[in-house]
């Protein structure tokens, strides 16, 4: 991580007179605090740029998903599009191993300690992606075939053996997606998701067209078919681009690194998971596999925005890192406003135009379906404003290397939505989860900026810089 390069020149600081000290710090504030139209154009335009390439990266992958879980759910039956529900949840558990593990270490250590050896790095990287994806495999087949024993065959099994296939592939294309980021260079990875998005939608209307009817099993196999072909893409183009080094990481001193960060992000994420997606299975374990749908349908209108801030959340950890490399515990505070406002800027508008026609969006998405849940769009507006503010002290606390505290949060958030969460279930269905929701995205936001200030009054300051918003430091 590189520090400011904007510091004042400092040699033979003991010789001078204290006025001339004095006169070089009102020059030096002089230039923090001037405008000067051409630099900020120099700095802020690129910021901008790569900013929005990523918005765009991002938007295309997590667009194509969104598009494809909106048209099943026009075309499948309410209990097909439970089990799709249900199986994406799981998925989802599943990405928190791979997130903690892989994806985050990754941009933490690949801006900073394999900065340098980023081609040594990826294999070793790559090695691990592909244990975890056969242990993912073995774990779905085996639970697939526990729910046919069991009597409750539906679309769940299908469901199951369908994400056994996506599941390795389409993490293998985040994978190959966050390389590209380690160098702030989004561009390649948009144009990759520009290919997932053409592969996954135009099967997805060759498959409809042919039969008119898709299962579970169909729409798991097009999105992993389409991560494996934008995967091939960029792992042959990092494959030219990487240069071989001498100091390659060995694969156990990247794993010890990896696995002395993630253990308490692997926690945190796992806590992540349980407020939203724990209530699909407890849906159709308590009211049947329809109302697991229409919880579906809901939390589709909070994807945009939690896709949108999970972008930002990649592209802005390596700046935050160098950022609170170079100030210590005096940039936390600079750099949490930073986060927050970024993130919560996007969700108000969103939400405040989509209630304002929340009735001609049901009717435009779902075609008259799910209309009868329409009422609880507010509340799920309320819990992705909060989970939007959320992403401001996850991100540093992330920088500062302290998934722990991030762990601690979202535990606590966690065990009171679980706790209020399953009576309210049993009893409101789908309006009980969206208000356990709600309190458990607004309790993760609090009790990570409380931890996050403790952690940063404990922190030391570094000397006072003019720290600008440059895509090239």
């Amino acid at each position: 991580m590189n520090g400011s390069r904007l510091q004042e020149p400092a040699a033979a600081a003991e010789s001078v007179s204290t006025q001339g000290a004095d006169s070089r710090g009102r020059f030096s504030l002089a230039r923090a605090l001037s405008f000067d139209p051409a630099r900020v154009r120099h700095k802020l335009i690129p910021w901008a740029m790569k900013g929005g390439l990523a918005l765009i990266d991002q938007g295309i992958f997590a667009g194509s998903n969104f598009v494809m879980s909106i048209l099943l759910a026009r075309w499948m039956a309410p209990e097909q599009y439970g089990a799709y529900a249900v199986a994406f949840a799981v998925f989802l558990f599943l990405l928190t191993f791979h997130q903690a593990l892989l994806l985050e270490p990754m941009l933490v250590f690949g801006s900073s300690v394999y900065r340098n050896c980023l081609r040594g790095y990826m294999k070793a990287l790559l090695l691990a992606h592909l244990v975890m994806s056969l242990a993912m495999v073995v774990g779905l087949c085996v639970a697939a075939g526990i729910t046919v024993k069991s009597g409750h065959a539906n679309s769940l099994p299908g469901a199951l053996v369908g994400i056994a296939f996506a599941a390795p592939t389409v993490l293998l294309f985040w994978l190959a997606k966050r390389t590209f980021y380690l160098k702030l260079s989004p561009a390649p990875s948009a144009a990759a998701a520009l290919l997932y998005c053409a592969l996954t939608m135009g099967g997805l209307a060759l498959v409809y067209k042919c039969n008119h009817q898709l299962s579970p099993l169909a729409a798991f196999l097009l999105m992993g078919f389409g991560g494996l072909g934008a995967s091939l893409v960029l792992l042959a183009h990092l494959n030219k681009r990487l240069v071989q080094s001498e100091d390659a990481p060995t694969i156990g001193d990247t794993w010890r690194r990896h696995w002395r960060y993630g253990r308490w992000a692997l926690g945190a994420n796992a806590m992540m998971w349980i407020p939203i997606n724990a209530f699909y299975p407890l849906l159709s374990r308590f009211s049947g596999m329809a109302q697991a749908g229409e919880l579906k349908a809901l939390m589709n209108f909070a994807a945009p925005m939690l896709q949108a801030c999970a972008a930002l959340h990649t592209l802005m950890i390596p700046y935050a890192s160098r950022v609170l490399e170079a100030r210590g515990g005096a940039g936390v505070s600079v750099v949490l406003k930073r986060m927050t406002l970024l993130c919560v800027a996007g969700a108000v508008p969103y939400w405040v135009v989509l209630l304002l026609f929340q009735g001609s969006a049901f009717h435009l998405l779902y075609s008259g379906r799910y209309t009868e849940v329409s009422y609880l769009l507010p509340v799920v507006a309320l819990a992705s404003v909060a989970g939007s503010a959320f992403f401001g002290p996850s991100i540093v606390l992330r920088s500062m290397e302290s998934p722990a505290l991030i762990f601690a949060a979202v535990s606590v958030s966690s065990c009171v939505s679980m706790a209020i969460g399953i009576p309210l279930t049993r009893t409101w269905g789908v309006g009980g989860a969206a208000w356990s929701i709600v309190v458990s995205e607004t309790l993760a936001f609090v009790a990570a900026v409380v931890l996050l200030r403790h952690k940063a009054s404990r922190l030391p300051e570094a000397a006072p810089t003019f720290m600008p918003l440059s895509a090239t430091e």
